[in-house]
């Protein structure tokens, strides 16, 4: 059998192709249909809402944060892809100990396109994922190009969670979609805490152009950004698609002409 080698390099001996595959991460499940796998995913997380077939069809194993083991024991999969921050890390150590475990670890979009490559080779589909990679590179050059026209970049502060509130900080894959958006994440500080909580006198204090209150893992919508403008009445809020900023599969072929729109409302 082949060995591959995760993002934690991790060096791993697998079936190749593997046949009874296991995704946890809703981003990454996407991936797996986008690169043209069907009947070999046997089992994906309640969370992994794309594609809808697979949603309604193939067998949950729980959360992310809350697999359920007896379940992917009886799955018997030959392989399954996690994701270092999606996942915690005591449940991953304990399927390591049966199963092939799989890791990504994603902090920019370098990182999920050398993802994208990685686990079209590790699932037989190595030219779709290349193909894919491609794609997605020329669509976020032709965005950086007409954001290059674009005099400054705006202040932004991007909110995960409401009570407490939450932030998106640095060193994290939002922040890098962010900057490509050409945005100047304001709680992106050298704290190593990558989502942060902070007080409504910080928001206040610190005073974004612009608050992003994503669609998820806290549902906003319309009526919170009333609470937002009390404490920065300047600010401009909007409510925005989080799946675009923050999953990092296939669904990187939809962002940069969703970043395109919405640097177009601000201006």
């Amino acid at each position: 059998m082949p060995f591959f080698t995760d993002q934690l390099n991790r060096k791993i001996e697998l079936p190749f192709p593997p046949k009874r595959i296991i995704s946890l991460v809703p981003s990454q499940t996407e991936l797996l249909y986008d690169l043209g796998l069907r009947d070999e995913v046997v089992g994906i997380t309640k969370f992994c809402i794309h594609p809808d077939e697979w949603f309604h069809t193939k067998t949950r194993i729980g959360g992310t944060k809350k697999i359920d083991f007896e379940k992917i024991k009886q799955l018997n999969p030959d392989l399954i892809i996690g994701n270092k921050e999606e996942n915690e890390k005591g449940q991953i150590e304990q399927l390591m100990k049966d199963h092939k475990v799989w890791m990504s670890d994603i902090y920019t979009l370098k990182d999920a396109l050398n993802m994208i490559v990685q686990v079209g080779t590790l699932v037989g589909k190595p030219q779709e994922a290349i193909n894919l990679k491609l794609q997605i590179e020329s669509q976020f050059n032709a965005l950086n190009f007409k954001l290059s026209t674009l005099n400054s970049k705006l202040n932004v502060a991007y909110f995960i969670w409401r009570k407490p509130f939450m932030v998106a900080g640095g060193n994290t894959f939002i922040n890098d979609m962010l900057i490509r958006c050409g945005f100047n994440n304001v709680f992106a500080t050298t704290d190593s805490i990558r989502y942060p909580e902070v007080e409504e006198q910080q928001i206040a204090e610190i005073k974004p152009e612009v608050i992003l209150l994503s669609s998820e893992p806290y549902p906003f919508k319309e009526q919170h950004i009333g609470e937002l403008q009390s404490i920065c009445p300047e600010a401009k809020i909007i409510i925005v698609d989080g799946e675009l900023f923050s999953w990092y599969g296939s669904r990187l072929l939809q962002a940069p002409a969703y970043f395109e729109m919405i640097r177009e409302m601000l201006e």
